[in-house]
């Protein structure tokens, strides 16, 4: 394998959200190095990593010790140009959804330009609505329908190994081109600031009460990431709602024409 392709699975990061068993976060870290992979990073987990944790780790100590715990999930997303949420169960807004390959497939390709994240939720209820809206695309491993209970662990297995299969197969084709190429795609926190500004700014023209806009949010949400705007056009996006909620006057063009007309600043002449 070439340094460049050994590279893609460093910009992969697993993110566990409000683990609440700490030896789920070791064998989490075990399903990772057993594939190659690298990055772990833990949300609020209701136990700190222990004992426990190592001894299911099994040997991927060094994870563990290099694993970043965030207080939130924004935070363990800085970065990230893609971000996959796996999801149990349909939601009532349709979400992109994709099945294991497809998603080893995007993380792999769009990991060739930057970070991307795979992210997992608690054991019991996986992830909030709110933390799959922070999502591309969310990914759905195909279990028995009528026992489909996986631990996060074994779910973090199944993906893992998906990952390593496809990266294997690309160390031996050529590469393949990115879905979204672009090197200066928004990363997670700048959208997340875009969703914010829109939220604050649709409630002061009026457009949506704050108390009854939640799906309206989530649609736009589902927007933008489908978009998937670079920063010029996500600079354009906030410059128009910095001028929707007044911080701009159409008064500055008129002074910018005027003063391009007359440079020296002198009266216009009279025509008479």
């Amino acid at each position: 394998m070439s340094t460049e392709s050994s590279d893609l699975l460093a910009r992969i990061r697993l993110v566990l959200v409000e683990t609440s068993h700490p030896g789920n976060i070791g064998a989490a870290a075990r399903a990772l190095k057993t594939m190659g992979l690298s990055r772990l990073e833990l949300v609020a987990p209701r136990q700190p990593p222990d004992a426990e944790t190592l001894a299911r780790a099994a040997g991927a100590d060094d994870l563990i010790a290099r694993a970043g715990i965030h207080p939130d999930l924004p935070s363990a997303l800085a970065g990230c140009r893609l971000v996959i949420g796996a999801s149990a169960r349909l939601r009532s807004i349709e979400w992109p959804l994709l099945e294991p390959p497809a998603c080893a497939q995007y993380l792999l390709e769009e990991a060739r330009e930057g970070d991307v994240a795979l992210v997992l939720g608690r054991e019991r209820s996986g992830l909030t609505n709110a933390e799959l809206a922070r999502c591309h695309y969310l990914v759905h491993i195909p279990t028995n329908p009528d026992y489909s209970s996986l631990n996060v662990a074994a779910a973090a297995q199944v993906l893992a190994y998906e990952i390593r299969r496809h990266w294997r197969e690309q160390g031996n084709a050529p590469a393949l081109a990115s879905r979204d190429a672009r090197e200066d795609l928004a990363t997670a926190e700048e959208l997340e600031g875009l969703h914010t500004h829109l939220a604050e700014t649709l409630e002061i023209i009026g457009f949506s009460d704050p108390e009854q806009s939640r799906k309206l949010l989530m649609r736009l949400r589902r927007l933008f990431n489908r978009a998937r705007p670079d920063r010029v056009e996500l600079n354009i996006l906030r410059g128009i709602l910095n001028a929707a909620q007044g911080r701009k006057s159409p008064e500055r063009f008129a002074r910018r024409h005027a003063t391009q007309s007359n440079p020296e600043g002198s009266p216009p002449c009279s025509s008479d």
